[in-house]
């Protein structure tokens, strides 16, 4: 079985989509899939699974719509295996997420469009923002003291948002972990 992290996008968010953690759990375990953990509300779930990313995708997309009552068709699902989510890490920009007192630092993953290609619609404030291309990811920095003047809420009205998800650097950090762990769980 693969270790998964899920992303899902668009649940808990303002009041909206709301998906108790404890029931995604119980309804992805009673569905088959394995060693499965949630990780704050922001629909974050590590799982272990047969099935390859996109089917799996799909198939957590038709779980939540059959599941949940849910406010808006929004709701996208992101599967990264362990190891693209450890990629993403490690190709990380110089520097990047080392100093999190000064700068704000997310990973914006895209869902089936190119990075260089969404960079375009980024357009970063000089001496605040700072965005950077990866594989399947944007890598993007705020410096904290001047944080309301960053135009990162800008792309929110570029239809390319829709796919997208956002992870703080932390928590992406996080989420390997505990993929790495249910790996070392697993060999054990």
């Amino acid at each position: 079985m693969t270790t998964y992290v899920i992303l899902i996008r668009g649940i808990n968010v303002g009041g909206k989509n709301k998906i108790p953690m404890a029931e995604l759990k119980s309804h992805l375990e009673a569905h088959g899939f394995a060693s499965v953990t949630t990780y704050i509300q922001s629909g974050n779930v590590i799982l272990k699974s047969d099935l390859d990313a996109a089917t799996l995708a799909a198939q957590v997309e038709t779980l939540l719509a059959t599941k949940f009552k849910l406010d808006s068709p929004q709701i996208k699902v992101l599967a990264l295996t362990r190891k693209q989510l450890q990629r993403v890490i490690e190709h990380k920009p110089d520097g990047f997420g080392e100093e999190p007192d000064k700068y704000h630092s997310d990973a914006i993953f895209l869902m089936g469009i190119d990075a260089q290609a969404t960079l375009a619609i980024f357009n970063p404030r000089e001496g605040v923002d700072q965005v950077w291309a990866g594989d399947g990811v944007i890598y993007s920095q705020r410096l904290s003291a001047q944080r309301t003047k960053s135009r990162l809420n800008k792309i929110m009205a570029d239809p390319a948002y829709k796919l997208m998800t956002i992870r703080n650097w932390n928590t992406t950090t996080k989420l390997l972990d505990l993929a790495l762990q249910a790996d070392a769980d697993h060999d054990r």
